[in-house]
């Protein structure tokens, strides 16, 4: 079998040559669009889910959100892990399936077992939701929203942070390969109605007539439409709350004639939402940040050159005296481990050819042992993204060019040795290529073996499974496909 392949090659110049070409050119396009990170992702097949239940104490938590939810979902076929965390206000139930299940699949059934969890959590407690679908090394971009100098006091924190929630954020969660962006720090702006005791006593008012107030008095209603030839005449009942003013002249009830307002028994006024953090820009004040966070299996680069784009377009929608800054780039950590690997790459070639050509005394043969280098290397990658494998620190950073050239150059070195052991003056073509088949033919079933026996010693990186093997498995892959 080999020396039929041995025979083709020799004999079959041109298609030898197209095909080098096609692998070229595969290759090329392939480095291209290859995905490119610093290190590979080691987050396992999960989702969340997210239940916020601000009125709970930790053991209702427990017993009303996170039992029902656990038990809902434990039926779902291909699960792993299934673990669970209960805080204050906060359940985050963590569902582990098997890397050979699609996400969206594994999300598309808990959706479906969520609906019998909701009917078992009471009314009122919680919405279990799904998390954005992202990993460990999601966060490729995060950004800092301030006031330009001069406008410090025309932005606050509550300013601020309404920016990003409702000019930032839409326009960005929009782009592609984008699973989420998150806000930190700032004040989230709402209406705080505070009670008076002793007016709501007096006027004979419990809380739960403001809170029924409340909620009926705060919608728009539609009410068909009215024919008159030639036009339609549309129906609303317009009364969704704009502010202040429109609260406190909300009617609670009406007692003995005489309306009750909420202004009568409440005072209305803005404030924010408990917070547990805050965001400085240089030690000088409070600002709001923005952290995006990329979905899984997206090319991080590509994603933040998207990004990138984006926010030059927002910052032209932005207030006066409003201002975004990035403080944080995966491109830059990116670039310097691609760096890294590039001068290790090009270094490491360099020395290898240098000691072909010295050792083999015939530059033109240690250049074709050489050119095995980038056609091995742009074979590899083209498998690499056949394979899903992405190029980092790992991957590419494990290849060896000894191991790469090492069965080249066994037979250039035979083919060497045969012509010039039998010099027998000018060969003709046909003879050239006899001599060559006949010295390749008995060496390369040895450079087989040493190749197969190279290859052997990776099997026991493959079967890793696990984090071990997204981190190491990556290594083993490229190394053996540049051999190969």
């Amino acid at each position: 079998m080999i020396d039929k392949i041995i025979h083709f090659n020799i004999n079959n110049k041109f298609i030898v040559g197209l095909f080098t070409l096609i692998l070229v050119a595969v290759g090329g396009y392939s480095a291209y669009t290859l995905p490119i990170d610093a290190l590979p992702d080691i987050t396992n097949n999960q989702v969340q889910i997210i239940t916020s239940s601000p009125t709970l104490a930790t053991q209702e938590v427990e017993q009303f959100i996170t039992y029902p939810i656990e038990q809902a979902v434990k039926p779902i076929p291909k699960i792993v892990e299934l673990r669970s965390i209960s805080r204050f206000g906060l359940s985050v139930v963590t569902v582990v399936f098997e890397e050979s299940a699609d996400i969206y699949w594994a999300r598309a059934q808990i959706s479906e077992r969520l609906k019998e969890a909701e009917n078992t959590i009471p009314k009122g407690v919680g919405l279990p939701e799904l998390a954005p679908v992202s990993t460990g090394l999601g966060e490729i971009y995060q950004y800092v929203v301030f006031p330009e100098k001069g406008y410090e006091e025309k932005y606050d924190a509550t300013q601020l942070r309404t920016i990003q929630d409702w000019i930032i954020k839409p326009q960005l969660i929009g782009t592609k390969g984008v699973a989420e962006v998150n806000t930190l720090g700032g004040y989230l702006k709402q209406y705080e109605i505070a009670v008076q005791p002793d007016k709501l006593k007096s006027m004979n008012t419990t809380i739960s007539e403001i809170f029924d107030a409340l909620e009926v008095n705060n919608e728009n209603t539609g009410g068909a439409y009215i024919d008159k030839k030639p036009y339609a005449y549309f129906i609303r009942g317009i009364g969704m709350v704009n502010g202040i003013d429109d609260i406190n002249k909300i009617v609670v009830k009406n007692q003995n004639g005489i309306p009750i307002l909420i202004r009568d028994v409440a005072q209305v006024r803005i404030g924010s939402s408990i917070r547990y953090g805050a965001v400085t820009k240089d030690g000088k004040g409070e600002e709001v940040s923005g952290m995006v966070m990329m979905l899984k299996g997206e090319n991080s680069g590509q994603v933040v050159t998207r990004v990138k784009e984006k926010m030059e377009q927002i910052k032209k929608s932005l207030p006066e005296g409003v201002s975004i800054e990035p403080f944080m780039d995966r491109t830059q950590l990116v670039n310097k481990a691609i760096s890294t690997v590039e001068k290790n790459l090009i270094e490491g070639a360099l020395i290898v050819i240098f000691i072909l050509v010295l050792l083999l005394g015939n530059w033109r043969a240690g250049l074709v042992v050489a050119s095995v280098i980038p056609l091995s290397l742009l074979f590899a990658i083209s498998m690499m993204r056949l394979f899903g494998v992405s190029g980092n620190l790992m991957s590419l950073g494990a290849i060896d060019f000894g191991l790469i050239v090492d069965g080249a150059v066994i037979i250039v070195e035979a083919i060497i040795h045969r012509l010039q052991v039998g010099r027998k003056g000018a060969l003709t073509k046909q003879q050239m290529n006899e001599e060559v088949f006949q010295a390749a033919s008995k060496i390369r079933s040895s450079a087989a073996f040493g190749e197969i026996i190279i290859l052997i010693v990776y099997l026991p990186i493959l079967a890793l499974v696990g984090i071990e093997g997204k981190m190491f498995g990556p290594m083993a892959q490229t190394v053996s496909f540049a051999i190969l």
